[in-house]
């Protein structure tokens, strides 16, 4: 586990909370193990990436305390042993709170970026069907604001 995990664990749980995010507490443990842990679509982020990305720092913490209130142990089978709604709602959510933070700093080229991503996750075959619209409904709340 990198030195620099706790610090930059605790400065995304600071930003989600000026964000508005009601955010759980998390250790730079569960942080580490759910990121490292084992995923259904192979996911393409690595830990690396998302602790050079304050953007996806905030992103995975939502996440994560989004699972943790609905009362989910975090480690490094999170990921595998839940009902896959329940991991996509809180992934939807943490989506929301990363673009709003890109936003805020004013990142429009992240924003962009980020859209397109968001618009292969229609394509996800794992994605549950209740979702699809609240999906759409992101997509167009970036569209629109780009």
């Amino acid at each position: 586990m990198s030195d620099a995990l706790p610090l930059k664990v605790r400065k995304a749980i600071k930003i989600a909370r000026s964000l508005g995010y009601d955010c759980e507490d998390i250790s730079p443990r569960e942080f580490y193990d759910y990121m490292t842990g084992k995923t259904v679509s192979g996911d393409r982020i690595t830990l690396e990436e998302v602790l050079r990305s304050e953007f996806l720092m905030v992103h995975e913490i939502v996440e994560i305390s989004e699972l943790k209130k609905k009362g989910i142990t975090i480690d490094n089978t999170t990921i595998v042993n839940r009902h896959s709604k329940t991991i996509y709602e809180a992934h939807l959510t943490a989506m929301e709170y990363e673009i709003k933070h890109a936003f805020n700093k004013g990142d429009l080229a992240y924003v962009k970026l980020r859209l397109i991503h968001v618009r292969e996750w229609l394509d996800d075959e794992n994605l549950p069907k209740e979702l699809i619209q609240k999906l759409k409904s992101i997509i167009e709340k970036l569209s629109e604001n780009r």
